[in-house]
């Protein structure tokens, strides 16, 4: 009974704590990679700002937007280099690493369509109308597939399908809303007004109307019109008399 009892009481071995100079450097280690993931944090949100405005800018400058995109979706894989495979405590196989990327692409599209068309929705309601919807299923899918070992499992389980009621639901009240905004849109920041606003400061003959800043050219005063008429002989003055 004394020996059952001995080894009822004995505790449990415990497990051997790190050293303390290992402790220092993983918390040196942690203190010196901040910066760079701040950096990274920054890339991420810059963009997806720049995809942002592009992505809802587009049909008014093709070629210029789409450098805008480019650029944007750029930085937002050097972000994700740098912090989920730079300075990943574990280095991901390759297969990870494309997968990474081509998440990341998708991930940043669709987090610009949302916010873009969220923060222009006044301005191009139909457009933004999709972009939207869009957003919501694209940034959906990209990070499951980006963050989940299992993705498929949630992406078409009750999470997907919600997902898909929500946009729908969206979408629907988006393009009923539509219309109401685009007819309200005169006094606000409408994007498809630009060039008529830069036209309103010429006058019809090409020349700047005058402001506060420049005056505009000064009208010389207008000769009296001559009188067309035949000029009468002298002593014609009474008609028929001679």
């Amino acid at each position: 009974m004394s020996s059952v009892s001995g080894l009822a009481t004995t505790p449990p071995p415990t497990p051997p704590q790190p050293a303390p100079s290992h402790r220092r450097s993983a918390r040196s280690r942690e203190g010196a990679s901040l910066p760079w993931r701040y950096l990274g944090y920054v890339g991420y949100y810059v963009g997806a700002g720049l995809i942002s405005g592009a992505v809802v800018h587009h049909p008014m400058d093709p070629t210029r937007y789409s450098i805008i995109a480019g650029s944007g979706v750029l930085v937002f894989l050097v972000a994700t280099v740098l912090n989920d495979i730079v300075l990943a405590t574990e280095k991901p196989a390759l297969s990870r690493m494309v997968r990474v990327l081509g998440t990341s692409t998708m991930l940043s599209f669709g987090l610009g369509m949302l916010s873009g068309g969220m923060q222009h929705f006044a301005d191009l309601p139909d457009r933004c109308a999709v972009l939207i919807p869009l957003g919501i299923v694209l940034s959906f899918v990209a990070y499951f597939l980006k963050e989940d070992k299992r993705p498929w499992r949630r992406i078409f389980g009750l999470m997907g399908l919600a997902v898909l009621i929500v946009t729908a639901l969206t979408f629907a009240g988006l393009r009923h809303i539509a219309p109401t905004m685009a007819e309200g849109a005169g006094g606000g920041h409408s994007h498809s007004d630009v060039e008529t606003e830069k036209g309103s400061d010429q006058g019809p003959e090409g020349d700047h109307g005058t402001g506060t800043g420049t005056a505009g050219p000064t009208s010389e005063p207008t000769p009296p019109a001559k009188d067309t008429r035949p000029s009468e002989e002298p002593g014609h003055e009474d008609g028929h008399s001679h």
